[in-house]
């Protein structure tokens, strides 16, 4: 059983796996850590991830970039208009959310944000599969922490269609905190003084810092605030625009007409932010650009860190907001951990440094963090590893109400509530009351619809309560509803159920002080003792109790996917993915039959050279000569089962002498085998031999020394007895 996280980022995703020893980054089929966020659609298949980046530029119109910003969102979203400037496929509506048209097996369709990302994750669920060896069904995917719960529900849908089960959606600072504090060591205890560390992270297209607060086996978030629009992509746009002017004076062209010219130019343009991070100059090249017109130019630290200053101006703001939500001001912080690619960029690293008036932090890896607060999430989560424990205390980032109608038998009742306050700890769930007759609906909705990302509808959800009625006594009954907000962030109406007021005995709690033998006497025992017996009877009073009598149904309507649309979404991405694997192993074997004519051929007057007579060799080039033809004419759109046909066309005639030649080289190994065995059969001999010469000349040498201590021990002996005895011996 696998265990995986996976950091959904706008730009690209990083996939890890808890392992026994710890948690790993693994790579794509490039050999890459990071696989690209995006999905582009041909003639006959889909491209995901590093293919659709490189026939990104050929193919534009029908890749789409983004995901993470475009799922659970409306078309209409100002955020989503802005965003079109980044995503280079049309963006459309459909059925509500936005969505890509694009050309896909020659024709124009249309998918949804949601069925987008779930393409990606499956290209995420197959990545880790074969790195693994293993199926992969457990997951935990980071999202950003500004996320609405339809933009959550949207993405535990797209997980459900892509064959996965989501364990949590975690807040990316959150898993960044938990991938620092889990590997601590030296937190301080409960009664101690917590560490307050401050993550800045500033990736792609969004900048957060979030203040966490840590304790032996624990993490709290304090507070959590983000830019939305700042990132590295906002950094590129600046030095696009820098060059388009300068190209359009310099070399009369306008890439702003050309979709692909200024793609290319983008790409060029953060190579040389990426270069201006560690040197003070970098020079700009970029062949055929538009309209066969090379171009150059050269850009230095000094005029990126001008023309990125309205930028900076922004950099220090979400550090204060967050800072204020928290109650604490820059010497309160302990440290400041600094994670995402942007967070590189020499000027923003020194404006938040002089902000703290510290040193920052790199402990963390800057591209890999969240990935692998992920894996230590769902390692926590899951039954396979045993992970020290350690708690996760995260917040509600959006303040939640619910409101209802009014009741005719209540005039004066209020119609709304906020239920879950910003700040709150999450999951988190509260009990709502209602004194009801009839059945009735409740909505739930964001009570402060300015604070959510572009103009968001506020609503969440709504929900009708059935079974309600009078009570036996024809008054009101007393309903309770469960609300929550899970581990994922996202808000459900769990239960209903109604109580109803019983009076019950129970006993009478004994003050504080008062006598405990008050009612009891003294009896006379056999031996002259006495003991105190208590008296029976128990004081006892009538209480009202609220019992819990029965269910109430609730039905929901939220924007998760109903699972009629689920289910088809499941088919449809199912029917896509074996289209695509038919299409890999189609070309894996147009590969392998290009290979064995060319092989062959190589191969014919060389290495089978002796094992083919005159005839099967004509007739083999004949063949291969043929099949050539055929691949590069008219065999180059064909259908993978007339390639293993042709493949075996070929294998019927050069079969033999690859066979031949195969029994020649066994024959040899063989041979060669049985002369190694011979000559280890000799050396063990020559080594038994020589280890039994060795004992024998030992045994002599100890029979000789034996002999010699006799000689010596005769005159010895013979020197006290008389020359008769002697001459006798």
């Amino acid at each position: 059983m696998s265990v995986v996280g996976c950091d959904l980022g706008t730009l690209s995703s990083v996939i890890a796996v808890a392992r026994n020893r710890g948690v790993d980054v693994i790579t794509n089929e490039q050999s890459d850590r990071a696989t690209p966020s995006l999905v582009g659609f041909g003639p006959k298949s889909r491209y995901l991830g590093a293919t659709a980046k490189t026939q990104e530029i050929s193919n534009l119109k029908n890749t789409v970039s983004s995901l993470s910003r475009l799922a659970g969102r409306s078309i209409k979203d100002p955020d989503v208009q802005a965003e079109q400037e980044f995503v280079t496929a049309p963006l459309v509506d459909v059925n509500g959310q936005v969505g890509a048209e694009v050309s896909y097996m020659g024709q124009k369709q249309q998918f949804s944000a949601t069925q987008l990302v779930s393409m990606l994750l499956t290209k995420i669920r197959s990545t880790a599969a074969a790195e693994l060896r293993l199926p992969v069904n457990d997951i935990v995917i980071s999202c950003p922490a500004w996320y609405t719960d339809a933009q959550r529900r949207a993405l535990y849908d797209a997980t459900e269609i892509a064959g996965l089960k989501l364990l949590r959606l975690i807040n990316e600072p959150t898993a960044i905190a938990l991938g620092y504090g889990i590997t601590k060591t030296d937190l301080p205890g409960p009664e101690e003084k917590p560490r307050r560390v401050a993550f800045v992270d500033i990736g792609h297209s969004n900048y957060t810092c979030s203040v966490v607060e840590f304790k032996k086996g624990e993490l709290a978030v304090k507070a959590t605030a983000c830019d939305r629009h700042f990132g590295g992509r906002n950094i590129d746009q600046v030095i696009v625009e820098h060059f388009a002017k300068e190209f359009k004076e310099k070399f009369k062209i306008d890439v702003n007409e050309n979709l692909k010219a200024k793609t290319r130019l983008a790409a060029a343009c953060e190579k040389i932010k990426k270069i201006l991070s560690a040197n003070a100059n970098a020079p700009l090249n970029v062949e055929s650009l538009m309209n066969d017109v090379d171009v150059r130019g050269f850009l230095k630290r000094d005029e990126l860190e001008e023309l990125i200053k309205p930028l900076l101006e922004r950099a220090i703001q979400p550090l204060e907001q967050a800072l204020a939500e928290a109650k604490l001001k820059p010497e309160d912080i302990d440290a400041i951990e600094m994670v995402g690619g942007t967070t590189r960029v020499p000027s923003f690293k020194a404006a938040i440094q002089k902000f703290f008036g510290k040193p920052l932090s790199y402990t963390l890896n800057q591209d890999e963090a969240v990935a692998r607060g992920c894996a230590f999430a769902c390692a926590i989560l899951s039954p396979v590893f045993r992970v020290r424990d350690f708690s996760i205390h995260d917040i509600v980032q959006y303040p939640i109400e619910f409101t209802w109608e009014k009741s005719p038998d209540i005039p004066d009742e209020d119609t709304s509530l906020t239920v879950f306050n910003k700040g709150n700890v999450m999951p988190s769930t509260k009990i709502l009351t209602f004194y009801r007759k009839q059945p009735f609906d409740l909505e739930a909705r964001y009570s402060k619809p300015e604070q959510l990302p572009g103009k968001v509808n506020p609503w969440i959800g709504r929900f009708s309560v059935k079974g309600v009625k009078p009570d036996s006594k024809d008054d009101f009954m007393i309903c309770k509803l469960k609300a929550r907000v899970n581990h994922h962030g996202i808000l459900n109406l769990e239960q209903g159920y109604y109580i109803e007021e019983q009076e019950v005995e129970e006993p009478v709690p004994e003050k504080e002080g008062e006598k405990k033998d008050a009612d009891a006497m003294d009896t006379d025992q056999p031996n002259g003792t006495a003991e105190k017996t208590a008296d029976k009877t128990t004081k006892t009073r009538k209480v009202k109790k609220q019992v819990r009598k029965g269910e109430l149904p609730v039905s929901v309507g939220t924007a998760s996917m109903d699972q009629a649309t689920k289910d088809a979404c499941i088919e449809r991405e199912n029917q896509m993915f074996m289209e695509d694997k038919l299409v890999a192993d189609t070309e894996e074997k147009k590969n392998d039959l290009e290979s064995m004519i060319y092989e062959l051929r190589d191969k014919l007057d060389t290495t089978y050279a002796e094992f083919a007579s005159e005839e099967e060799k004509d007739r083999l080039r004949a063949k291969l000569t043929e099949s050539e033809d055929w691949l590069y004419d008219e065999g180059d759109d064909a259908s993978k089962a007339v390639y293993v046909s042709k493949i075996d066309d070929i294998k019927s005639i050069s079969g033999p002498i690859v066979q031949r030649y195969m029994d020649k080289v066994e024959e040899e190994r063989q041979a060669i085998l049985k002369a190694q065995e011979e000559e280890a059969a000799r050396k063990r001999a020559e080594i038994e031999a020589r280890k039994k010469a060795e004992e024998e000349a030992a045994a002599a040498k100890k029979k000789a020394e034996g002999g010699d201590e006799e000689m010596t021990d005769a005159p010895a002996s013979a020197e006290g007895k008389g020359p008769d005895e002697v001459e006798e011996a």
